[in-house]
């Protein structure tokens, strides 16, 4: 039986992997279908504290990994497709291990960026396709680029690219928009914004590796064009990666774990959650690191027998 399993390779379990390490708690952590998360699909990452020139993604997740093997991190390549944490101790299933006993386990699966699954999409991810605009706005200083979506997050980063890019264009499906009035109100007042709606999304079209255009399909007419661009953001949102959890974890209306305030405690003691899968708002690795650090220190104390107290008794003693 293991002392503490870790879910996902991704900042935040790669950060509390390295705590726990340094702290001799022999963490095991399970790998999934994508090792290093998010940032390995990613070029240069700029707005990581501690690189002055920029550190490419999979380089910076490398990094990190050896960092925690270093102090003694036992690596296993799995993809867990049930959990059992009715009992202690905690019990799961997974392709390519086997079972798993743990004492205790940290949820740090993260979120998977939805996709239009089109011709080119997926080809093209770090070359001109991207799922983050705060992640990858400042490559597109002075070009022309598209937003795909029609909710809050595409205004907003529409919004957002702004800063960077001399024009940005709202490619929607439909000829009305699920944003709230506001976003959309903020972005039709933007100058820099231009809209192609009514609009099905078909292909995207590179060359020599670098997005040129998105090919669409005009619903009203039935009739295909090519929307020329530097860039292409795919702005329909993020899906949890929640699914084998079941009904044991207490999940908001998105998908996303919720844990206690302050703390990364989930409704069952001694399971954690950090990252991504609990942070719909930021989805930031510098975030992430920082709740993979907070799920290591809170596993630590669970693991030594000084359990943190129930959120309302913490408040109590507070008054």
């Amino acid at each position: 039986m293991e002392k503490v399993v870790i879910l996902g390779t991704g900042p935040a379990g790669l950060t509390a992997a390295i705590y726990l390490a340094r702290a001799n708690m022999n963490p095991v952590i399970i790998e999934g279908d994508q090792p290093g998360g998010q940032l390995t699909l990613t070029t240069e990452v700029e707005n990581f504290p501690g690189f002055t020139d920029g550190i490419m993604g999979p380089e910076l997740m490398d990094n990190m990994r050896k960092q925690a093997e270093r102090f003694g991190a036992v690596f296993k390549r799995g993809w867990v497709t049930e959990a059992d944490f009715s009992k202690k101790p905690f019990r799961m299933k997974a392709d390519g291990i086997g079972e798993i006993e743990a004492e205790s386990v940290i949820l740090s699966t993260g979120a998977s960026a939805k996709l239009l699954n089109i011709p080119g999409e997926k080809d093209n991810i770090g070359k001109g396709v991207s799922t983050c605009a705060t992640c990858d706005g400042f490559f597109f200083r002075g070009k022309k680029v598209l937003i795909i979506g029609g909710g809050d997050s595409a205004m907003e980063e529409a919004n957002f690219l702004t800063k960077f890019a001399d024009n940005v264009t709202i490619v929607h499906r439909r000829d009305e928009l699920r944003a709230s009035k506001i976003m959309q109100d903020r972005a039709r007042e933007n100058q820099k914004i231009s809209w192609k709606l009514n609009r099905t999304p078909v292909e995207v079209l590179s060359e020599s590796d670098k997005v040129t255009g998105l090919k669409v399909l005009n619903n009203e007419t039935g009739e295909e064009e090519v929307l020329e661009t530097d860039g292409i953001f795919v702005a329909i949102g993020h899906r949890p990666n929640t699914g084998f959890l079941g009904s044991q974890i207490d999940l908001d209306e998105s998908g996303y774990i919720t844990v206690k305030p302050g703390t990364t405690e989930t409704n069952i003691k001694g399971v954690f959650a950090c990252g991504d899968v609990q942070d719909k708002r930021y989805r930031q690795a510098i975030t992430a690191a920082g709740t993979g650090c907070m799920a290591a220190l809170d596993a630590e104390r669970y693991l030594e027998g000084d359990a943190i107290l129930d959120w309302s008794e913490t408040l109590n003693q507070g008054q």
